[in-house]
């Protein structure tokens, strides 16, 4: 048999030409690829404004007395100003606009300016640029000896986690295609690429540990055992990091130096985004610059975070408790995208003893107050830093004073129970009592702990009476304007996704069935709702439960998903109170989970939790649960403050640290050898870290502009053997002599673009005949004439049903035919990129993954000039196709039209409702439409009604086996946003 002629590796390299864009391509066709997917070219955007939507309609007639919201301070006196007092904006703070247009502006914190200094720590002149950085050989890769030898220990070690073995047999493999060239690879095994990592100058913080044991006083015979262990706590320096992470090159555009609070010009209302747009910040730079030391300084807001994680669920034995450290200072979406903003600092000890000694109270306070002793060990060299400045070195190239501030702390609620030291089952944040969480009260304090300490008799009264464990010390006491309390962070992913919704109300919904129906019909009725979610037409980002919700281990992000699609599903099956209080909930989490948090936005939360508080007195009154005072739940009262404190609450999710788990301990530990596995893991993310510090390094000198074989190939090019490399036929120039390298590369302002896949699907329909019978639609070319008329005379006002076909132009020419199209558009709220572009694809396709078709629903502009779905319909997808006609390539789409049955949302469930437009003939009413029209993809749901759905439905039928549909509006926070 002849062998297969084999392709010799390509080593042609062609640079994308984009400024700024370090890709290199094999062929022409993957670079303009890569040009249509990531430097798209678009018109700018205007950006709408948001308006409150406080709707009255599903309140009962009459009925006014609705219970208050609580803010945080009293319970009936919400209003956005008694939080603070804001000083005018005409004050003596600094002021500047930005934005597109100058719609914003911001008033930065006068005294605590940021102010560049020497590094001797003497202030700069205004206006004067940092001093040039020290003078660094372009091939100076030190410790490695060149760029493939780094680009070799970054894809091995960082991207592909290779094990110490694998290495060695690729090196060996590797030394075998060499020795004929008398030339060897980069390293010689394992042992010397770990050597080379670990000498690596930058990034490097060392590991450090400390014992901790019990040293109160024992019982003279049978000690518990407890007592004699000791702990190791490893931790590393939080100042060193800290400094690391400020004077990263990376961070420069994405950090705010200033607290500041933002408004917009065009009607003075305020809007918090970033850490330093709240009021925490701008309250401790005052504090701070009472000092005149202070003056000029820089404030930087120290944020924790810690939660337990377990490496390895079937034994239960490997638990880690990472303590992790980020800047306020730095922005949300950075420390969103896991761009190291957030690092792990230390590993708290976990102590374990007998069942027998468990519940011992010493044991108990043992083990808590040794969270508190280690956190305060670890931070201890934060200390002098909060009072006197220091300086540092910032990725900007300038020096600055900073002045440190313990800022907020990411946990959950058992944690957040540990951080304030009080009882379980009351508020962290507040005095209520434990029996009647969301009474009005005051907020809690150090001082006004201390002074109950002092005043009440014992420490059993101010447990029972206020909550508080009184024999404990929090570490926030050893530090200077620290209060616990006060830095308690909302934890969206545990108070709100997986607490209210799925441990809350989604069970009882459950107990509501087995109370008003019985054991049997109960579970006939999960059952229908089960597959009444299985059966939701598939879309762009939403995880399918194909046996319902019939799984044990739940995370996150199927909570998430969840709540996207359970509303519909349970219509028909509970009563409507039950309905409005899952809407008015969902309302209320996807409000607080907006990226930007204006002040009409605060009233929409407002509004949303006293009408959720209101209907979910239904499951009280049906009996299903007898009380309210759920920790989790009662947090949400305190969202709104936490809004004006701290800015947009997705910034501080405990899902970021969750997400750091993988990167700072499973993945390390799955690398381990699992014997002493600490030990390695902490190795590995030093390594890591050090990586990442001379990857920004060399990134900042201009070195790793392009692949290492691209750099070879531009050193080759002053030579003539780059004219064997190259294609003679080639117009594209290696990266720095670009004809294209002068596009600008501003940042990119849309709503949204859509455009059609690069694959033409050529064994379809090649002519609007053959498409016509392909889709089963006779009268397919008259609209396309119709559609092209529209297109060549734009200011033409008549329905194309008014135009004679006569006037109409003929096409005969080709078609080609696209399976997708992608839709980018801005939605920061949901995962993006730093600029908050979020691309989506939207399907046409005659067989998806080889088991059915799958067309999607889209969003289509008709009227530019109202917002919001008044101005849009609803069509579902059933071609995307182009044409050239008089040489303009139309990009088209074939859609069905869904009609509105009213022209506002549903009263019940908030959302728009549709069904499938019909001609006149009974047959499904289409047209053809340019792409420019569609804005993004749509996701409806089958409105289900009180019938159980047949059990041969699967997803891929949703859409034509039912006929009314709610737009789901729920689908994700964009959608949200333009559907509400």
């Amino acid at each position: 048999m002849s062998q297969h002629t084999r392709r010799d590796h390509n080593a042609l390299q062609i640079p994308c030409g984009y400024l700024h864009c370090a890709r290199y391509f094999k062929t022409q066709g993957g670079r303009k690829k890569h040009w249509n997917v990531s430097h798209p070219t678009f018109r700018q955007a205007t950006v709408s404004q948001d308006e409150p939507e406080l709707l009255v309609d599903d309140y009962p007639a009459g009925d006014n007395n609705l219970p208050a919201g609580d803010d945080g301070l009293w319970a009936d006196s919400f209003d956005l100003g008694q939080a603070f007092n804001e000083p005018d904006n005409s004050v003596d703070a600094d002021m500047g606009f930005f934005g597109p247009g100058d719609r914003l502006y911001r008033n930065y914190h006068p005294r605590l300016n940021a102010h560049p200094c020497y590094a001797t720590g003497h202030f700069l002149e205004d206006g004067v640029p940092p001093a040039p950085p020290p003078d660094k050989s372009p091939d100076d890769w030190t410790p490695y000896r060149d760029h493939v030898e780094f680009e070799t220990v970054e894809f091995l070690y960082t991207r592909n986690q290779m094990s110490a073995g694998d290495i060695n047999i690729l090196l060996d493999l590797w030394a075998a295609t060499l020795l004929k060239h008398n030339d060897k690879p980069p390293f010689a095994d394992c042992h010397d690429l770990h050597r080379t990592i670990d000498s690596t100058p930058l990034g490097d913080v060392k590991w450090q540990s400390f014992k901790v044991q019990y040293t109160g006083e024992k019982p003279a015979n049978a000690v518990p055992p407890w007592m004699d262990q000791s702990h190791d706590v490893w931790y590393r320096d939080p100042h060193e990091v800290i400094r690391n992470m400020l004077g990263n090159p990376d961070y420069e555009k994405e950090m705010d130096y200033r607290p500041f609070r933002e408004y917009s010009a065009d009607d003075d209302k305020r809007q918090w985004q970033d850490f330093m747009s709240g009021d925490w910040a701008w309250t401790h730079a005052d504090i701070i610059c009472q000092d005149p030391d202070t003056l000029g300084s820089t404030f930087v807001p120290v944020i924790l975070g810690s939660d337990k994680t377990t490496v390895l669920v079937v034994t239960g034995a490997n638990d880690y408790y990472p303590l992790y450290v980020s800047i306020g200072n730095i922005r949300n979406s950075v420390r969103r995208a896991h761009r190291d903003a957030v690092a792990i600092i230390g590993f708290l000890a976990m102590p374990k003893t007998t069942k027998e000694h468990t519940a011992d109270a010493k044991y108990r306070k043992y083990r808590r107050q040794l969270f508190h002793s280690s956190i305060a060990k670890i931070l201890k060299n934060l200390r002098p830093g909060m009072t006197k400045p220091e300086v540092i070195h910032f990725g900007d190239g300038h020096y600055r004073r900073v002045i440190y501030g313990l800022g907020p702390y990411i946990a959950d609620y058992e944690e957040q129970v540990l951080l304030a030291c009080i009882v379980r089952g009351w508020c962290p944040r507040c005095m209520s009592n434990c029996n009647n969480l969301d009474e009005k009260s005051l907020c809690r304090c150090h001082d006004h702990t201390e002074a109950l300490i002092k005043e009440v008799a014992t420490s059993l009264a101010l447990w029972d009476e206020y909550g508080i464990v009184s024999d404990l010390v929090p570490f926030t006491n050893d530090f200077p304007r620290a209060d616990i309390y006060k830095l308690i962070a909302p934890d969206l992913l545990h108070q709100l996704i997986k607490g209210t919704f799925k441990d809350h109300l989604v069970e009882w919904v459950g107990k509501y069935l087995m109370h008003i129906h019985g054991k049997k019909e109960a579970e006939k009725i999960q059952d229908d709702i089960d597959h009444r979610i299985s059966v939701v037409a598939p879309f762009a980002g939403l995880r399918r439960f194909p046996q319902g919700r019939g799984f044990k281990q739940w995370t996150g992000d199927d909570s998430k998903v969840l709540m996207k699609v359970y509303l519909p599903a349970i219509e028909g099956h509970v009563p409507t109170d039950v309905v409005r209080t899952f809407r008015a909930f969902l309302k209320f989490c996807y409000l607080i989970r907006r990226s930007i948090i204006t002040e009409s936005t605060l009233l929409q939360i407002q509004d949303a939790l006293d009408r959720f508080h209101h209907y979910r007195t239904i499951f009280e009154s049906t009996g299903v649960i007898f009380t309210f005072s759920l920790p989790r739940q009662h947090s949400c009262s305190h969202y709104v403050l936490l809004i004006r404190l701290f800015g947009a609450p997705n910034g501080l999710c405990l899902s970021i640290t969750e997400m750091k788990h993988i990167k700072a301990v499973k993945e390390p530990w799955r690398r381990s050898s699992r014997y002493k596995a600490l030990g390695q893991m902490l190795v590995t993310n030093q390594q890591l870290d050090k990586l990442a510090a001379a990857c920004v390094d060399f990134k900042s000198r201009g070195m790793l502009n392009g692949t290492c074989l691209s750099a070879i190939l531009q050193r080759l090019s002053e030579f003539v053997l780059f004219i064997l490399v190259l294609p003679s036929n080639t117009d594209i120039t290696v990266l720095g002599d670009n004809e294209e390298g002068e596009i600008d590369d501003s940042p990119t302002l849309v709503q949204a673009h859509v455009q059609l896949a690069k694959t033409i699907q050529r064994k379809r329909a090649r002519t609007v005949p053959d498409l016509s019978t392909e889709l089963a639609i006779p009268h397919l070319y008259t609209l396309l004439r119709q559609f092209l008329f529209e297109q060549v005379n734009p200011d033409d006002q008549r329905a194309p049903s008014d135009i004679p076909l006569a006037q109409c132009p003929q096409f005969y020419g080709k078609i080609q035919l696209f399976n997708s199209a992608s839709s980018m558009f801005y939605a920061p709220s949901d995962r993006s990129g730093i600029g908050g572009m979020h691309r989506e694809h939207i399907r046409a396709c005659p067989v998806w993954r080889n088991e059915a078709p799958r067309y999607n629903c889209v969003f289509v502009n008709t009227d530019a000039g109202v917002e919001g779905m008044r101005g849009m319909e609803i069509a579902r997808v059933m071609c995307f196709f182009s044409l050239t006609f008089e040489d303009t390539v139309y990009p088209c789409a074939v859609v069905h039209w869904f009609d509105k049955t009213s022209d506002g949302p549903d009263k019940d469930m908030g959302m728009w409702v549709v069904e499938p437009s019909f001609d006149t003939d009974s047959s499904p009413f289409v047209g053809i439409i340019h792409i420019d029209s569609i804005y993004r993809a749509a996701h409806l749901i089958p409105i289900y009604g009180a019938q159980v759905i047949s059990h041969d439905l699967k997803h891929y039928d949703s859409y034509d086996a039912f006929q009314a549909f709610y737009v789901n509006k729920f689908a994700d926070h964009h959608a949200f946003e333009i559907v509400s």
